[in-house]
């Protein structure tokens, strides 16, 4: 049966998450974070840790913003097929939500209309949109706002299939020590393995999303493997040395091309922040 949802009620719920997404993270990566501090053997890498924690209670209770950098809206958007959207258009209802969002929760607006010239927008619009159609009559709505620190230190590798598992784990291993403090570690590693050029970036900013390991046994054992080895660079929080450099690392795969080994490495640094509704 077809419902129908009004764009100006996409609209608020977007305006909603920007400004939650900002101001507090999910409670897997607080534990995360509280996990990071009992595990860590430097001094100064446990102050560092509990510099975030206080930073983030402050965030929560104040409203605002985590970090300085409030990113550039990513919106997932999941539209069940028996959905009828009246009013304006998807885009616009999401680009008016971010704008409204962004205004309104006072959050730093950092979006440029032109790559090269570089002028700004004014209100962090346009977003970036990736829409999926699912079965259903509802609509989840994810913003994942993403700050640049850590945007600028990802990697898209075209592998050779014969470069194998070890060739992956090789780039993926090369990109976060390249990162080193840049991406302000200690971080959350999103990677895409498979599909096309592009696809593999989309998957892996999405497993950004994820709370827990991949469910593909060797998926994760190359996650856990990861993880280990990435903690033994000693790069640390902030970059000042210690034993965690990443909280994080989960790997979304695709199918590919017979010729093909695409690997997207998204790099985020802890404030991996993202919300979500359905409506």
């Amino acid at each position: 049966m077809i419902r129908e949802i009004s764009s100006a009620e996409i609209t608020n719920v977007i305006a909603e998450l920007c400004q939650k997404a900002n101001y507090e993270l999910t409670n897997d990566m607080i534990q995360k974070i509280k996990n990071g501090r009992e595990d860590e053997k430097s001094e100064i890498g446990k102050k560092i840790f509990g510099d975030f924690l206080i930073n983030l209670d402050i965030a929560q209770k104040e409203l605002i913003p985590i970090c300085q950098d409030t990113g550039m809206a990513v919106v997932y958007l999941k539209i069940g097929q028996d959905v009828h959207v009246f009013g304006e258009s998807i885009v616009d209802a999401v680009n008016n939500g971010v704008k409204n969002g962004y205004k309104d929760g006072y959050l730093r607006k950092s979006v440029v209309s032109d790559p090269i010239e570089r002028d700004n927008t004014g209100d962090n619009t346009p977003a970036v949109i990736h829409i999926d159609i699912v079965p259903g009559n509802e609509m989840e709505i994810t913003v994942a706002p993403k700050g640049f620190g850590s945007e600028n230190m990802s990697k898209i590798y075209m592998l050779k299939p014969s470069d194998g598992i070890e060739g992956v784990e090789n780039v993926i291993l090369q990109a976060v020590q390249e990162a080193g403090p840049n991406a302000c570690p200690p971080m959350v590693i999103g990677i895409g393995i498979g599909g096309t050029f592009e696809k593999a970036a989309e998957i892996a900013k999405e497993a950004l999303l994820r709370e827990k390991s991949s469910e593909i046994a060797w998926v994760k054992k190359l996650e856990n493997r990861l993880l280990k080895k990435i903690n033994m660079m000693g790069i640390g929080p902030a970059g000042l040395g210690g034993r965690i450099t990443t909280l994080s690392v989960y790997i979304n795969t695709f199918p590919t091309h017979i010729a093909g080994l695409p690997v997207a490495v998204n790099i985020c640094c802890h404030v991996n922040r993202h919300a979500s509704a359905i409506i």
